[in-house]
């Protein structure tokens, strides 16, 4: 009988230390963060959502004023008209002046038959290619002004595409589908170029990045599955986790592993993906457990 119990103390003892058994690495939680940012100048007329608040890609976050942008295409567009118009009045003396040719033709060929009968001079003849040579000269001056009407046009119309890009892109609309983590930007407050708005993030998928030293790296490869592990309300919590990358180049330990023999090991960071059920946080600690 005491051999029996002896027996089973030890099986116990085995299975807790089994179950007690050191994590591989461990780490914190991070994502892929992005800064939405200001595009054009103008008075914020409205912003959308606030920290914390879930959004889908496409929503509108900012809108800023457009006044003065509308104000400037609404000139553009007034000259790039009067410009055309310039172009059918020239497009109106070309026509003329093929009707001249025409008219003019017309003498030059009763006057080479008087020509040969002998009732018309040589002058005559040449007086009447020389109109015509004038008139041919007029109708390609008249093409070259519409050339340089078209490119004015053209220019104009870049301008007026370069305002209409501004005016869209003074609505700022999520990049992706996430969190709103922070709020830079109030209504009633001055956008500028390059001024950041919103900073959001996806947070349906984290990655949980830990380093391991060269001796493991035989053991994972992306693609491994892993055992991730949090802290729970009742003790640790399991879920299920995915090698996304391993680093290819050997780094010294962060200075968040705070023991000294740990800082001085050449490790290598490893990302771990997993999907948030709604517990895991930015920055949250894991450990990780290899299967």
């Amino acid at each position: 009988m005491r051999t029996l119990i002896i027996v089973s103390l030890i099986i116990i003892i085995g299975a807790c230390t089994n179950g007690k058994t050191k994590p591989d690495a461990y780490g914190n939680f991070e994502t892929d963060e992005v800064t939405v940012s200001a595009e054009n100048s103008g008075k914020i007329l409205f912003t959308g959502f606030n920290e914390g608040e879930k959004v889908t890609q496409g929503a509108v976050l900012v809108k800023t004023d457009t006044a003065n942008l509308v104000l400037q295409r609404s000139q553009l567009d007034a000259q790039k008209e009067s410009i055309l118009a310039q172009k059918a009045s020239l497009y109106a003396q070309i026509a003329v002046s093929d009707q001249q040719i025409t008219n003019v033709q017309k003498d030059q060929v009763r006057i080479k038959k008087m020509l040969a009968d002998g009732a018309a001079t040589a002058k005559q003849m040449d007086d009447i290619d020389g109109q015509i040579a004038l008139v041919d000269k007029q109708k390609k001056a008249y093409t070259a002004q519409i050339s340089a009407i078209e490119k004015n046009a053209q220019a104009v119309e870049a301008q007026i595409t370069v305002l209409n890009d501004r005016i869209g892109t003074s609505v700022v609309k999520a990049p992706i589908s996430g969190v709103i983590l922070e709020k830079y930007v109030e209504t009633g407050e001055l956008a500028v170029p390059g001024k950041p708005l919103y900073k959001m993030a996806n947070l349906d998928k984290l990655i949980l990045r830990v380093y391991i030293s060269g001796t493991q790296l035989t053991q994972i490869k992306i693609g491994t599955p892993v055992k991730v592990m949090i802290d729970g309300n009742d003790g640790i919590k399991e879920m299920a986790g995915t090698v996304e990358w391993v680093s290819q180049e050997a780094e010294f330990t962060p200075k968040i592993i705070q023991t000294r023999e740990e800082r001085v090991k050449l490790v290598y960071a490893v990302k771990v993906s997993v999907q948030n059920d709604g517990t895991l946080k930015l920055g949250m600690p894991g450990e990780i457990k290899f299967q």
